[in-house]
């Protein structure tokens, strides 16, 4: 079987599994924005049958990932600047929402998850591993969005990331700011992270806020020098 084929097991349903293959091939532009997604070629790359594959189109057509275009069927979402505004600002708001709710939760289950989740970000770092850099990155902040214990905020924030992490991807790709390399801009994350984890710790609402936004803010100026090179 093809190294692209998905290996399947028992402990994951072939819809998923489809989506995580898709997910990924989208989130590192081997899927480019625009780009249409026939059925009958992704059956042939994943080694798996149609009705996944299209549970799987449809799930990411529901995170904004891919949407439907007349006589084209799925194709993979565009930037556009409008859409990555939209996003740093949802992010923004849900972000701080989060935080009101986690300082009244006990969020410590969470904590070592995310301490976990910054030191594979360190060692992602080492490597240059600019997908697992993405891919710890968000499971950093899904984590901390579980510390509000509200699936509504929880669900919105990981549909805002499948967004963020495209544009964390694409940004990443390339050195796009000599003053801040980014090596420079991991080693600010990282420790904005750790802030963030000390936060919830002492339950100093206006610290974590301020935080966030500085970290949001951190991202946000990284993904702008990118669409304005």
């Amino acid at each position: 079987m093809d190294s692209e084929k998905i290996i399947t097991n028992n402990k994951k349903p072939l819809g998923a599994a489809a989506y995580d293959k898709i997910y990924r091939k989208i989130i590192s532009l081997d899927y480019k924005p625009g780009q249409r997604l026939e059925e009958n070629q992704l059956v042939n790359q994943l080694g798996i049958g149609r009705t996944p594959i299209r549970e799987a189109l449809l799930k990411l057509s529901a995170d904004m990932m891919v949407e439907t275009q007349l006589n084209k069927g799925f194709v993979v979402s565009p930037i556009t600047l409008q859409k990555t505004k939209a996003a740093f600002a949802a992010l923004k708001i849900l972000e701080l929402g989060v935080a009101s709710l986690a300082i009244q939760q006990d969020v410590a289950p969470y904590l070592p998850k995310m301490e976990k989740a910054n030191q594979s970000l360190k060692n992602a770092m080492k490597k240059m591993n600019i997908l697992h850099l993405v891919e710890f990155n968000s499971t950093f902040h899904s984590y901390f969005g579980h510390c509000s214990n509200n699936e509504y905020l929880i669900q919105g924030l990981n549909k805002v990331r499948c967004e963020t992490n495209r544009l964390a991807y694409l940004s990443y790709g390339n050195e796009i700011d000599p003053c801040n390399t980014l090596h420079d801009h991991y080693k600010s994350v990282i420790s904005e992270h750790n802030d963030i984890i000390a936060y919830l710790k002492k339950r100093d609402e206006m610290k974590l806020k301020e935080t966030i936004c500085q970290h949001i803010k951190t991202f946000q100026k990284r993904v702008i020098h990118y669409m304005a090179s």
